[in-house]
């Protein structure tokens, strides 16, 4: 039973004299998708180029993995040597392996046949105003946030809000404020140890000429008999 391609979805690159042409995504019977295939400008022409993964080998130091044209550790930065890679008969270092591909060439034909031509029909949509590209690239295109410039913009932080004193509080720092900072009037000040109250002015004026008027209407003799 033979499989049909469906549905190709062509992602066009910005610049056009770069050999990667486009990527690109096929459906094969409506039910099956495979992404990331490549549209290159070859010495003869357009080609497809199947979807694949770098190779990698493991860190001596940490364990962790790292393509083969890495020069340091992703993990723990030990320096690697530069060339790791296994060579092909030609002596070209083999750095990719294929995720996804036929195997005869009947299906490669059919596969290239069917993209190319996509290819050339997006190319035209392209020049259009309203162009929408149809390809899914899951945000592939944006660009990383750097970690310094996190750093670099503190967090907001929200003010906290003054607390509320209990209602209690203010009438007990009041009667203690009043205690500490009252002062005694004279007449309730103690008197000191041993002395009479001094008497204002004006108390003994009135109280002389109350004794002297008091001494006028008496006379030698009253109350005898």
């Amino acid at each position: 039973m033979a499989v049909e391609i469906t549905e190709v979805r062509i992602k066009l690159m910005d610049d056009p004299q770069e050999r990667l042409q486009a990527f690109c995504s096929i459906t094969f019977d409506s039910c099956f998708v495979i992404r990331d295939l490549k549209i290159i400008e070859g010495a003869k022409g357009s080609f497809v180029a199947m979807p694949s993964r770098k190779l990698t080998d493991h860190c001596p130091q940490c364990n962790t993995k790292n393509h083969l044209r890495a020069l340091f550790c992703n993990q723990c930065g030990a320096k690697l040597q530069e060339d790791r890679a296994c060579k092909d008969d030609d002596g070209r270092a083999k750095l990719y392996a294929d995720i996804a591909h036929p195997i005869n060439s009947r299906c490669r034909e059919m596969i290239q046949t069917c993209v190319l031509e996509a290819f050339s029909e997006e190319m035209v949509r392209a020049n259009q105003p309203d162009y929408i590209c149809r390809y899914d690239d899951y945000g592939e295109d944006a660009f990383a946030a750097l970690a310094e410039d996190a750093e670099a913009t503190p967090p907001q932080r929200t003010q906290p809000q003054p607390e509320t004193p209990a209602q209690s509080e203010p009438a007990a720092e009041s009667a203690e404020t009043s205690r500490v900072r009252r002062i005694e009037s004279g007449s309730q000040l103690p008197g000191s140890p041993h002395q009479t109250p001094a008497t204002s002015p004006s108390t003994a004026k009135a109280s002389m000429t109350q004794s002297a008027s008091s001494n006028q209407n008496e006379t030698f003799g009253d109350g005898i008999l």
